[in-house]
Order: structure tokens, then C-alpha cells, then sequence
């Protein structure tokens, strides 16, 4: 048995089988496993999303083990943005570089404990039988912090360098991937994952 997780995301990837890894399963991208689909998520939450995306491409697969997540900064003083549109905000193509510095821009004046924020990520497991039959499971995990005051950073990607940890003192994407595996909202969803495929799939 392997791993089809459905992301193209290289620094995503790398994270998934850092935490995933002592399964001892292959874990292969969509790309490699030869899977092309155009899916659309249009779901409510995280969690509706990332069902969309391993349930779509488990059919695709069938008799395999697919997994997707779905995850994003929700950030408390602008409403819940970016939210669910993450990835998307401010356009598909938008470099993060850009997406980070308007942020701040969009933050500016918003002092302390208002700078609150939590990267939230939802993981889904679906296998899809022969019979057309698709078991699905679900965790989430969440990652509270700070939006900072400024851009820091080069580890990480995505939003990592305008969040904050109080408890490491430096944004995200300043810490070891190893400590932000052991806090991250991605990693405590895998984590939950894993504990749920142990019981239930492998």
C-alpha cells in the first residue's frame, strides 16, 4: 500500500513525509502516481474541501489510499481572512511575497493580543473499493499565533514568514521544520491521521 497525497505542493509534501514517514509507506504526489484532475473546491470549510479533493481523486485510484488537506491562515482582526481562499487570495497566481506584505499593510495599527491569528488545516483519508463504495476520514488541527510586524524568515512557506509563535519566540518560517512539525496545525492533523489509518485502513 502507498500514500497518493493530493497536492503538488513540494514543501508541503516534504512536511507530510517527514510526519507520515514512519508508516512505512511509499507517499507519492498526484504527478507521480500519473493522476490528472481538474477539481473544484467549492466547500464551506476546510474540512469540506479537503474531502472534495480525496474523495475526487480516490476514485480515481481505486483500491488505493488517497489524502488531501486543506488549510489556511484565518486571521482574526480581518474578519476570518484569508480563511478558505488562502491559497487564492488575491488571485491565483499572486506570489506570497505579495499576499504577506498586503497583510501587513491590512494590519497596520492593529496592536497586541488583536494581532491574533491560527493556521488551521484539515486532513482526509478516502479509499474507494471496486464496487464504487469510498470510506472517507477526517482530522483537523489548528496553530495559534501572531500576525508579526514584519516579513522574517526563510524557512517554511506560504504565510510562514508573517506568522508569529509566542511560545518560540520568532515566526514560522524562522524555526527548524522539526519544531514546526511538532506545533503545526498540518502536523497535529497528520499526527491524528496517522493514529486514525493505524486503526482503521493499514
Amino acid at each position: 500500500m502507498r500514500i497518493i497525497f493530493a497536492t503538488g505542493n513540494e514543501g508541503k509534501l516534504r512536511e507530510i513525509r517527514e510526519i507520515m514517514g514512519d508508516l512505512g509507506l511509499e507517499i507519492v504526489s498526484m504527478k507521480q502516481a500519473g493522476i490528472k484532475a481538474d477539481i473544484v473546491e467549492d466547500g464551506k470549510s476546510f474540512k469540506e474541501n479537503a474531502l472534495i479533493k480525496a474523495t475526487t481523486i480516490s476514485k480515481l485510484a481505486v483500491g488505493e489510499l488517497v489524502m488531501a488537506d486543506d488549510s489556511g491562515l484565518v486571521i482574526d482582526a480581518l474578519g476570518g481572512e484569508p480563511g478558505i481562499y488562502s491559497a487564492r487570495y488575491m488571485g491565483e497566481d499572486t506570489s506570497y511575497d505579495i499576499k504577506n506584505k498586503a497583510i501587513l499593510e491590512r494590519m497596520n495599527g492593529v496592536e497586541g493580543a488583536k494581532r491574533s491569528a491560527r493556521f488551521v488545516c484539515a486532513v482526509a483519508a478516502a479509499v474507494t473499493d471496486v464496487s464504487g463504495n469510498t470510506k472517507e476520514y477526517t482530522t483537523e488541527g489548528t496553530f495559534e499565533g501572531l500576525i508579526s510586524e514584519r516579513i522574517a524568515g526563510e524557512n517554511g512557506f506560504g504565510y510562514d514568514p508573517i506568522f508569529y509563535v509566542p511560545e518560540a519566540g520568532k515566526t514560522s518560517a524562522e524555526i527548524t521544520p522539526e519544531e514546526k512539525n511538532s506545533m503545526s496545525h498540518r502536523g497535529k492533523a497528520l499526527r491524528a491521521m496517522k493514529d486514525v489509518l493505524v486503526k482503521e485502513v493499514i
